[in-house]
């Protein structure tokens, strides 16, 4: 940008045009847009625009105007990818300047610049945004330029809020005169004819239409000075595709637009064709700052100004909560109620109360759980490892201990020696029964020699009895060794401190059992046998070794109950899957998992409760 420039007169134009925009009183559109044709004017921009952004939109700029509004996307394409990073340092520093790539290797360096602006209103962020040919140097004489004239918006609103005081009261009272009148009101219809007819009085519109938010569409409700109207007319769908372009946007529309205007106005522009319609105006209702409604205003006089957008938005504020609640209320029951339903539905599923909403899912979610959801339920008994073969080992005949080669908690195959009786006494008793033999058969030999058949007969008696001793001192000899009578485990018999100590005949010595017919005895209480059936699966963990677990099968319960620590029990005998480990003993307890089917996750929790409330309130 040259020195020249700025004796040109183009600039001199610019700058008086900036001067007289100061007591500017035309609507915010024709203002924005001559405001950017100054500033382009003066900082000999190729290109400009306005930039807002309100709190509580979506992130990111809105262009509000620009200039000029025919040059091509293709020749801004780089400008466009800052301009969303200047405004936002613009926004945080006054003032930013930035490189732009040139859309050809042709074209000369390019530079946006950016300036906050200064509007007077705080819940509305303002930039304007500049395309200029130069370097930093021209970008930082155009940013001094620029600052010098960010201010003049917040100028112009205060010139204006001054000049409307005078009025402001009696519009204030217009919007109050209509408030009374719709109250007075007892039927939605009724208060919406009051509400346009009112509107298009006092805005000289030759028609004026009120839509509201019906499934998603807006349904015509009221149109100005017509009691009736039909709903499939032509002219009707078309006002409401009018409306709905408002709705949508959530935005005031205005047609013809201003040059530069971004909202979309198709449905405006092609509604005032068809009906020779010179001026729309779509004002949206806004119920808890969402859109209810929409109130559409056609004149063929002049445009709308911005005291009349002011004033009739409003009135359509006041009016949009009062025209809800009584559509609410002048309905029957069903549709109210079902409404209702909706509304909170609509509140369940939107952002707010978020921790709320997940506890309620969360407890419905448990609760389904609690009621729907089944799992196997287990009854639980503590069990013994018993067996079914227990020999008790006792002495055969009164004796002395002799040698002990059995322990208590061994394991002994068949046939093995446990203890042995002293048999001294046994061989002598052998001997002398002996000797008596022989010597008793050679003197009845002697007899028979001397045909004395009297001794004969004696002496064959006393061998007889000698021989009879005889093979029971070898009987008891053989009977001396107590042996294993199967793959027995030692239960009880710990004989090797009574070595030498005498034992009566029948005196038990050992008690064994066999390891290889092992099963579970369970005492199940009496108040869960009903639940437990012959061929249900178990599970037992022994005391010794809990992480353990083996598999069983129920296979008799025993029909008559036991007393244990003053409650009764069943015995359920269960037969294992598995082959006994080496470590097992009979005697070993534990704890006994009996499965009984499927059943609820409030059953397995209640069911107890539940019975001792039955038997405590006999129901």
């Amino acid at each position: 940008m040259s020195s020249d420039f700025e004796t040109t007169d183009a600039y001199g134009m610019a700058l008086n045009k900036l001067s007289g925009l100061r007591r500017f009183s035309g609507p915010p559109t024709l203002f924005w847009q001559s405001y950017v044709e100054a500033l382009v004017a003066v900082t000999g921009a190729r290109y400009g625009l306005v930039a807002r952004r309100r709190e509580g939109d979506a992130p990111g700029w809105r262009k509000v105007v620009a200039c000029p509004a025919n040059l091509s996307a293709d020749a801004l394409k780089g400008f466009f990818t800052v301009v969303e990073p200047l405004c936002e340092a613009a926004l945080a520093n006054e003032c930013a300047s930035r490189s732009v790539a040139s859309a050809s290797a042709d074209e000369p360096g390019q530079i946006g610049v950016a300036v906050r602006l200064d509007t007077g209103r705080p819940s509305e962020r303002w930039t304007a945004v500049f395309l200029l040919d130069g370097n930093e140097a021209a970008a930082a004489e155009v940013l001094k330029r620029l600052r010098l004239a960010n201010a003049l918006p917040a100028d112009v609103q205060h010139f204006q809020s001054s000049n409307r005081a005078p009025g402001a009261a009696a519009k204030a009272a217009s919007v109050l005169d209509l408030v009374v009148l719709l109250d007075a009101q007892k039927k939605f219809v009724a208060m919406a004819m009051t509400f346009v007819n009112e509107i298009a009085g006092r805005h000289h519109a030759e028609r004026v239409s009120l839509g509201w938010e019906e499934g998603g569409y807006i349904k015509l409700k009221a149109v100005s000075h017509t009691d009736t109207f039909v709903g499939k007319m032509e002219i009707v769908k078309e006002i409401e595709v009018a409306m709905e372009e408002a709705f949508d946007q959530d935005e005031e529309i205005y047609w013809p637009p201003l040059d530069g205007e971004t909202l979309i106005t198709r449905d405006h522009g092609k509604f005032a064709e068809g009906h020779a319609v010179k001026h729309l105006c779509s004002v949206p209702l806004r119920i808890d700052g969402k859109p209810a409604g929409v109130v559409t205003l056609e004149r063929n006089a002049e445009a709308f100004l911005e005291d009349e957008i002011r004033l009739l938005r409003l009135a359509a504020d006041v009016a949009a909560g009062r025209l809800d609640d009584l559509r609410r209320r002048d309905r029957w029951f069903g549709a109210r109620w079902a409404d209702a339903l909706r509304e909170r539905a609509k509140k369940f599923a939107g952002p707010e109360k978020t921790w709320s909403k997940v506890l309620a899912i969360a407890g419905a979610i448990a609760l389904a759980v609690l009621l729907f959801g089944r799992v196997t339920y287990r009854v639980e008994a503590p069990f013994q490892l018993r067996t079914d073969n227990v020999a008790y080992l006792s002495a055969p005949f009164a004796g002395f201990i002799g040698e002990v080669d059995a322990e208590v908690g061994e394991t002994y195959p068949a046939g093995r020696r446990l203890l042995t009786l002293d048999t001294r006494d046994l061989l002598l008793e052998e001997a002398a029964a002996a000797a008596d033999l022989s010597r008793y058969q050679r003197e009845s030999e002697k007899a028979r020699a001397a045909n004395e058949l009297a001794e004969m007969r004696i002496s064959q008696a006393q061998a007889e009895q000698a021989r009879v001793r005889l093979e029971l001192s070898r009987f008891r000899l053989a009977q001396a060794e107590i042996k294993s009578p199967f793959d027995a485990y030692v239960i009880e018999g710990d004989l090797k401190k009574r070595l030498g100590a005498p034992v009566k005949q029948g005196d038990v010595l050992y008690k064994v059992a066999r390891l290889d017919r092992l099963y579970i005895e369970s005492k199940v209480n009496e108040r869960d046998i009903q639940e437990i059936r012959v061929g249900a699966p178990v599970q037992i963990a022994f005391a010794s070794q809990p992480k353990e677990k083996f598999d069983a099968t129920v296979r008799l319960i025993e029909p008559v109950a036991t007393t244990v620590d003053k409650e009764n029990v069943f015995i359920v005998r269960s037969e294992l899957k598995t082959k006994p480990e080496s470590w097992w003993r009979p005697g070993m307890a534990g704890v006994t998992k009996i499965s009984v089917g499927p059943r609820t996750f409030a059953w397995i929790l209640f069911h107890r409760t539940v019975d001792f409330l039955r038997l405590l309130l006999w129901w």
